[in-house]
């Protein structure tokens, strides 16, 4: 039996590749544990979900924190995911000479509805390792969030479960509430 090595990338390579036209701008990717993973096209409730859950955001932390959508989070040298939405703290250059690192992070969302596994589990052991505070899962087909909190070594200790009779609480902001029918037309 043949056994194969996988040839993982570093954040500066992935970078490089970029620079040098091997991946395309238009290519949807984003670099996870070294490796290049393809994301999934956004289908138009993905699309609606997300602009509706970071312009409410945007109402609510304004003057308090930052809210990136779809762009990088520099978790290590061998991941730089594109989180749907992310919540960051404000830096007054705007991020012009590095992407966010997990200490700027306050909450982490991705918008599922074909990832919905791959978010729950491979993302959600990402940002735990990585420390993030707080990560949502908005799963579109069943109209509710996923919420990951008190990141542990391997995984998030805590999950709850929110329908749209729930209302959220941000952890970093604790006197701000998102109503969770809000995000869902």
């Amino acid at each position: 039996m043949t056994t194969t090595q996988v040839r993982l990338f570093t954040a500066q390579e992935y970078h490089k590749m970029a620079d040098l036209g091997i991946l395309h701008p238009d290519e949807r990717v984003e670099l996870i544990e070294g490796q290049i993973i393809a994301m999934a096209a956004k289908n138009p409730p993905h699309s609606a979900i997300t602009k509706r859950t970071a312009d409410t955001l945007r109402n609510l932390l304004t003057g308090k924190a930052d809210i990136r959508v779809q762009e990088p989070i520099h978790i290590s040298d061998r991941s730089e995911p594109e989180p749907d939405i992310a919540v960051v703290k404000i830096d007054p250059r705007d991020y012009i000479d590095r992407h966010p690192i997990p200490d700027d992070v306050f909450l982490l969302i991705e918008v599922a509805d074909r990832t919905l596994s791959y978010d729950c589990n491979k993302k959600a052991a990402l940002y735990a390792r990585a420390g993030i505070p707080e990560y949502w899962v908005i799963d579109i087909k069943n109209e509710k969030v996923i919420v990951f909190s008190e990141p542990g070594s391997k995984s998030y200790q805590e999950k709850l479960v929110q329908d749209k009779h729930n209302v959220l609480n941000l952890t970093a902001f604790s006197n701000l509430y998102l109503e969770v029918n809000k995000i869902f037309p």
